[in-house]
């Protein structure tokens, strides 16, 4: 695969600009949005979870923050990644390439417009008092790890959206349920210590606590929950990998 990828490699970086071109294409306020949007979201919970949901956290707007632009990288990228095989059949029927690019251009979309994105977290620690450390340089770590665990899922879920159209309205429910299902908006410590373990299956719990360790608490992410993480990415994305090669057999067929 590494060996097709960097024989196609212009056609990759080609797909790659425009997945991030053709997101916000013809939109007044363009790549702009990629800020607007995860803010909008911030200002929303801001006001319901502290003063309705009576949620006490320090430095909630921070804590918000850092938790809603790594699932926006998620989620963002597992609703174009599900059906960026299908978006391309015209091409999949006529010419060869490699089809693990399509998913893995709207990953590597995903990924720069999260790094791009987290300037807004640093505007948020630095004026909100927090500062910054030399942690910060585990932020590419993270997102690389991020990075295939998404790639790995959208893989598998391009590939089955092929023969199971109906597959994109259960993700989006899952998506939905996955999404209070991750201490984005509150802490874990809500949560009974007996009932704990549940959140903490959920690898994007691991890699949320890990960015606001970066970010806000200028710690190291716990080394256990770290070694947790990589291993059930690298099972996630091989798996997600032999889904796909075993069904893009069919997609000139299917498609």
């Amino acid at each position: 695969m590494i060996k097709n990828l960097y024989n196609y490699r212009e056609l990759l970086k080609s797909n790659v600009k425009k997945e991030i071109r053709g997101k916000y294409k013809g939109s007044f306020l363009g790549v702009l949005w990629s800020f607007l949007n995860p803010l909008l979201q911030v200002a929303v919970y801001a006001i319901v979870f502290p003063y309705i949901m009576r949620v006490k956290t320090p430095n909630y707007l921070q804590y918000l923050i850092v938790g809603i632009i790594p699932w926006t990288f998620f989620t963002t990228v597992i609703n174009q990644g599900m059906i960026a095989v299908r978006m391309n059949s015209g091409i999949i029927k006529k010419v060869y390439f490699p089809r693990e690019i399509l998913p893995i251009s709207v990953a590597l979309s995903g990924l720069v417009n999260f790094f791009i994105s987290c300037i807004i977290i640093l505007i948020f620690c630095i004026f909100g008092g927090l500062g910054l450390s030399w942690h910060l340089v585990l932020l590419p770590v993270f997102a690389v790890i991020q990075f295939f665990l998404t790639l790995g899922i959208v893989m598998a879920l391009s590939a089955i959206n092929i023969y199971i159209k109906d597959i994109e309205y259960i993700v989006q429910f899952i998506i939905n349920m996955l999404f209070y299902g991750t201490p984005i908006l509150y802490p874990t410590t809500l949560f009974p210590e007996k009932l704990r373990w549940i959140l903490y299956v959920n690898p994007l719990t691991e890699l949320v606590e890990a960015y606001r360790n970066i970010f806000m608490y200028h710690q190291l992410p716990d080394l256990l929950q770290t070694g947790y993480l990589v291993g059930i990415t690298i099972v996630i994305f091989f798996i997600g990998l032999a889904i796909f090669r075993k069904l893009e057999k069919g997609f000139a067929e299917e498609v």
